[in-house]
Formats: structure tokens, C-alpha cells, sequence
């Protein structure tokens, strides 16, 4: 399979070639990156071994796989309940092309292809692939409408799942080089270029994806018609007449981000995830046809995300009320949404968002959100999971979370799905090239195999991040070779909390970093957040260099109500919380947290880094209340929920500001 990899990999560098431009900057493949560390490694073994096999079995178990079988028997009755279900068939597979890519699994490959052909039964003739219209086309559920496309502008999600399965599709081709899959999803995607685009049926997509999806199949087949769809369901956006004078996001049209032309939106709008694949699909237009008014849209769209409507974690998505963001400032803890697919979705911007700009500012959220609000979705134990990702938790349910524990899958299963493709990839996001340019994103232990201005490169990576800053990069040409090595110096080093964004350090001091070559000092010079050593690199190089990792206290901006007078504590790239099980039972009365902390290495929650320290709790006696000092332990916000059930808080009060008897 490694050999077959190879020459795919070459085919797609080719074929990329030979169309129009593309990023400027080209993420590595994560197949030329071999893990070895202890962080996401396990985790990437476990969604192998774990995760993608009970996803599989919850596909059959819960009648997804049934309902292909009965739209290819055109017999039966749908049998769950929502229409986008067919779609985590598809992730899963995503997720296991990609996994077995770099772990070859023979009986996983033959489950794969059996299900594929399940999948093939289900296609019709012309292209059409949605079971919940097929299995019974005179009687298909409410939401799928009375016709082919009548209901896509809203919830039908026809084109949703042809995005999905134009995503899987592209992965199961690059991984294996089969074309099983890929010419279901080429047949389906020729049906939407027949139906869709001027001069013939027009449709801003309820949910975005295939957006994403059709530039995949662009990049493997360069059928430019697949592009040009793309773009036109983009520029389909704010065309419908929704009530602009509406309250109601449904009734406006932001709920869809389709109040108005994507070029001249300016906040980030309605349902997180939808947005997120919608912002990501621009980006990929911007790159690839030069799209300057896209590339306007999406900067502005950043930034108002980051700087008025994100979660200190990297969650993004507050009101609960159809899985949306607020208004600017509208970040409550209590009822804070945080749908893992959006920190998903997140990731995918913010990677495309330094491919455009080469900026180390996205890697820095990029990293913020995978190490935060994205794992914190997946349990340690690789089945058990959280749709929503709480900021706190209290004994009264009422005015705690939406989740206090993990579920092993849900209704609305998107979430478990798109860990099951996104853990696998997570190699890919490390490094980054333009010509003699060479990013160094992420710092993950591993061994990188790169070609560099056409000469052979290895990169290893050894350090114990992200509990230790000691980075060590050992540069390994096969014959002394000139380019500029970029090292992200992240964000938190250098000060800053949240990129351009709602949260500050309360000590923004920047910590001096000092870079060495083989020992030796060197020089560098800062650009947009990467450390750039330009030399001739030999055979046996090692570039190390220390990023402090203090404890530190995050302020949230006066709007946030929710988060005046309070603290939320980070080290390195990590958010802490505190959680009931090491802080006597109860965490929702800790206030006045000090300054020093002690960090301890714990055999618990799979070998987390802890930080003990005191504060002070409020307590009811028979003689009053009263403050009493104790000590308090603060785990990684995204171990929490792995030990029972109890209290979580991320922020705390510095000081009491009243007490309430009930």
C-alpha cells in the first residue's frame, strides 16, 4: 500500500501542476509524517483500534447501513430519523481511508469495499445517492420535501451528503487507489453539474460541504466544471429575498449565511458548522482562482470571530438555539453550545487560512482549538463523546451545561464521525512549504520525510510537548541544501492569549526565546510569528530552543459579562479547569485562586500534567458562611468528564461579589 500511496501522491502533485494556481503554501501529506510521540499517537492508535470500528458498528446497529439496503431494494420505510444519517457511513469511511493509509488493515479494507458496494446499490441510475427519497420516493420524511432539491435550501441536506460523500470518496482514492468509491461520488457530482448552474436550477445549499467537496474532486480529476459548481453555490448566497427585518435568523437568512452576498458579509453568522465549511470553501476558491473579494470576506469574518465570538477554549457556536453563534459578546458559560463538528470545522479554516497568508496567527488557533475544545469531544477510552463542550458545569442541572457526561453516540451522530476522519490527519497540519520555505507548524515527536527545493529532507521532531517546551528539530539533508527553516514561536510565548482576539494575558509580556544551531546561538529574525533561520543546511543539524511554559492567568474583554471579575488559567497551549474528583466534590463555590502553582506529572487521565495550588471555597456553617483556604488541582480542560460524573468550572472568580440563600 505504501508503494500504491506513492504514486497516487505523485499523480496529485501532477495533476495540481497542471491546473491554475493553489495555495501558496502547500501543507505536507500527513503519510510522509511518521508519529512517535505520546500524545497524539495513542489517540490516533485508539481512533484506529477503537473509534472507527464501534462507528462502523453503530452505522449498522442503528440502521444506517439498513437504510442503503433498502433504497437499493426501493423497499422499506427510512428508519432514522434525520436525512443527513447517510453521511456518517461516509465520515467513517473518510476516517478509515485515511487511517489505513499509514496502517494497512486488511480486514478493514475489505469492510470498507463491502460497504462501498452497498452504497453503489443504493445509487440511482442518473447519479441521485439519498436513501431517505429513494427507499420510498412518494413517501420521504419531512424534511427531504416532495421532490429532488425542493427542501435544499434548508434542511434537506441533498447536498450536504453528496459533499460528505465527495470528501470520503477523495480519501479512499488517494489512500488506496481504488476507484470503487470515487466514481460513485463522480457519478453523483456529474448529476449536479447537469442540474445546477446558470441558465438551470440555482440554490445557496443549506448546508455547506459540498463546497469543499467538489474542489477535492476538481484537485483528483481538474474538471474545471467541478470548480465552477463550487463557486456558484458560493455566489448563490443572498439571491433568495429572506425577510431582512426579521429578528428571526430562519426568517433573515443568517441562520444560513444567506442574508446577503458571502462577499459582503462581515461577522462570523447562524449555524457554526455550516459557516465553518462555507469560510473553508472560500478560502479554497481565494486560493485557486485568485479571488480577491473572497479573500476580503473571509479576513474580515476571522476577525470578528476571534475577537467577539469565540470561547477562551477555541469553542465557537454559543446558543444552543440551532447550534449558532451570537451576537458579538454573546459567550455564556452556562449554556455554552461548542459543537465539537465546529471546532472540526475550525481547524479546516484556520489550516487554509495560513496556506493563504502564511501567518502564524491561525496555526496559533489552529492549535488552540485541536488541544482545547476539539479533543475535549472525544473521550479517552475512543468511544465515548460529547456533541456539545461545556465551559461550566454545576450540581443544579438547570444552569449548568447542556452535557454533564459522555455519550457513546448520539441521535445526531455528526460529531463522533468527524473525529473518526479528522484524528488520522492531524500529521498533515504540521508542516507547510513554498519553495525554499520550510514551516514548522505544529511540534508533535515525529520523523518527516520532505523534498525542499528538490532536495531530500528528514525532520525529526523530539521534545515532550505539549507538557514540556524543550523543542528539538534535527535537520537531516541527504546532501547540504539552502532554505529558510520558519519556526512557529506560538502565540501564547509571545503574549497573547487569542489571536487578535477577546482574551488577554494578564501579563502580556512576550518571553524571550532563544534559538540554537547545534548548540550555538543564532540569530534570527521574527516574521508574522515564525522564528526564520535561512542557511545551508548539513547532514545532523539541530535547531533547539526552549518555549517557556509559565502558568498563566487569562482575562476575558469587559463585554463578556459572564467573565468579569473572574480568571481562566493556561500553560503552553493548554487550558486547565477544575473538575469535582480532585477538588473535594465541588468546584461551582472556588474563587480567589493564587499565583503559584505547582506542576505535577499525574498518572491519571492517561498521564496528564496537573497544576495544584490554593484557593479559597465559600462555606455554609450553623455559625454563617464563611471563606475557608484549601488546596485546588486544575487538569486539561479536554481530559475533563473522563472519571464520572460532577462539577467543571474553567473560570473562577478572583474575589466573592455576593452570596445567594435558597
Amino acid at each position: 500500500m505504501k508503494r500504491l500511496f506513492l504514486s497516487l501522491s505523485l499523480f496529485y502533485s501532477v495533476n495540481l501542476s497542471a491546473q491554475q494556481a493553489d495555495y501558496p503554501i502547500r501543507a505536507v501529506n500527513f503519510t510522509a509524517v511518521k508519529l512517535a510521540d505520546n500524545f497524539w499517537l495513542p489517540r490516533i492508535q485508539v481512533n484506529h483500534n477503537v473509534t472507527i470500528p464501534a462507528s462502523f458498528a453503530r452505522c449498522e446497529n442503528t440502521g444506517r447501513v439498513k437504510n442503503f439496503e433498502m433504497a437499493a431494494a426501493h423497499s422499506g420505510k427510512f428508519c432514522t430519523k434525520f436525512t443527513f444519517d447517510d453521511t456518517d457511513i461516509y465520515k467513517t469511511i473518510e476516517g478509515a481511508s485515511f487511517s489505513m493509509a499509514v496502517t494497512p488493515d486488511k480486514k478493514m479494507d475489505q469492510y470498507v469495499d463491502s460497504l462501498i458496494g452497498i452504497v453503489a446499490k443504493a445509487q440511482e441510475p442518473d447519479g441521485y445517492l439519498y436513501t431517505a427519497r429513494t427507499i420510498d420516493p412518494l413517501h420521504p420524511p419531512e424534511w427531504a420535501g416532495p421532490e429532488r432539491w425542493v427542501n435544499e435550501h434548508v434542511m434537506s441536506h441533498e447536498l450536504y451528503n453528496s459533499g460528505h460523500l465527495f470528501e470520503a470518496a477523495s480519501a479512499h482514492f488517494l489512500a488506496t487507489g481504488k476507484r470503487n468509491f470515487l466514481d460513485i461520488a463522480l457519478k453523483n457530482a456529474d448529476l449536479l453539474v447537469k442540474t445546477f448552474g446558470p441558465g438551470k436550477r440555482g440554490v445557496a445549499p443549506g448546508h455547506e460541504v459540498v463546497e469543499m467537496g467538489l474542489v477535492k474532486l476538481y484537485r483528483i480529476t481538474g474538471r474545471k466544471d467541478y470548480l465552477t459548481l463550487a463557486k456558484f453555490f458560493i455566489d448563490e448566497r443572498g439571491k433568495r429575498g429572506y425577510n431582512k427585518e426579521s429578528k428571526s435568523e430562519w426568517q433573515n437568512g443568517k441562520y444560513w449565511q444567506d442574508d446577503k452576498p458571502v462577499t459582503a458579509q462581515d461577522e462570523a453568522e447562524g449555524h457554526a458548522v455550516r459557516a465553518m465549511y462555507l469560510y473553508a470553501a472560500m478560502a479554497d476558491i481565494a486560493a485557486i482562482d485568485g479571488d480577491t473579494a473572497y479573500l476580503a470576506a473571509i479576513d474580515r469574518i476571522w476577525n470578528n470571530m476571534t475577537g467577539k465570538k469565540i470561547y477562551v477554549q477555541g469553542g465557537i457556536g454559543a446558543v444552543p438555539d440551532g447550534e449558532r453563534f451570537g451576537e458579538d459578546y454573546e459567550l455564556p458559560n452556562a449554556t455554552a453550545y461548542n459543537e465539537t463538528c465546529a471546532a472540526i470545522g475550525n481547524a479546516f479554516w484556520n489550516e487554509r487560512m495560513f496556506l493563504l497568508h502564511g501567518d502564524a496567527k491561525y496555526v496559533d488557533l489552529l492549535e488552540k482549538v485541536m488541544y482545547n475544545g476539539l479533543i475535549s469531544g472525544l473521550g479517552l477510552d475512543g468511544k465515548s463523546f460529547f456533541y456539545t463542550n461545556a465551559m461550566q458545569v454545576t450540581d443544579d442541572f438547570k444552569h449548568g451545561s447542556l452535557e454533564r457526561s459522555r455519550s457513546g453516540w448520539f441521535e445526531c451522530s455528526c460529531c463522533p464521525t468527524n473525529l473518526v476522519r479528522f484524528l488520522p490527519s492531524v500529521p498533515g497540519y504540521m508542516y507547510g512549504q513554498n519553495g525554499s520555505k520550510l514551516y514548522v507548524n505544529l511540534f508533535i515527536n515525529s520523523t518527516a520525510k520532505l523534498k525542499v527545493n528538490n532536495s531530500d529532507v528528514v525532520v525529526t521532531q523530539q521534545h515532550a510537548y505539549p507538557w514540556e517546551g524543550n523543542i528539538s528539530l534535527k535537520v537531516d539533508p541527504v546532501k547540504a541544501a539552502a532554505f529558510e527553516l520558519y519556526v512557529r514561536v506560538p502565540g501564547w510565548v509571545r503574549g497573547e492569549a487569542i489571536p487578535d482576539g477577546v482574551y488577554k494575558f494578564r501579563d502580556t509580556t512576550a518571553d524571550a526565546v532563544v534559538v540554537y544551531v547545534n548548540g550555538q546561538a543564532v540569530p534570527y529574525k521574527m516574521e508574522k510569528g515564525y522564528a526564520v533561520l535561512n542557511r545551508m543546511w548539513k547532514k545532523g543539524d539541530v535547531v533547539t530552543m526552549n518555549l517557556p511554559m509559565k502558568v498563566k492567568e487569562v482575562v476575558a474583554d469587559g463585554r463578556l459579562v459572564d467573565d468579569v471579575g473572574k480568571v481562566a488559567i493556561q500553560r503552553g497551549p493548554l487550558v486547565y479547569c477544575a473538575e469535582w474528583k480532585d477538588n473535594a466534590g465541588k468546584v461551582s463555590d472556588l474563587f480567589g485562586l493564587g499565583d503559584k502553582w505547582e506542576v505535577v506529572k499525574e498518572g491519571m487521565l492517561n498521564g496528564v500534567v496537573v497544576l495544584k495550588g490554593e484557593g479559597k471555597r465559600v462555606e455554609v456553617r450553623e455559625s454563617g458562611v464563611e471563606t475557608v483556604t484549601q488546596g485546588v488541582t486544575l487538569i486539561p480542560y479536554y481530559s475533563w468528564a473522563n472519571r464520572g460524573e460532577g462539577e467543571m468550572s474553567v473560570w473562577f472568580l478572583e474575589k466573592v461579589r455576593g452570596v445567594s440563600l435558597r
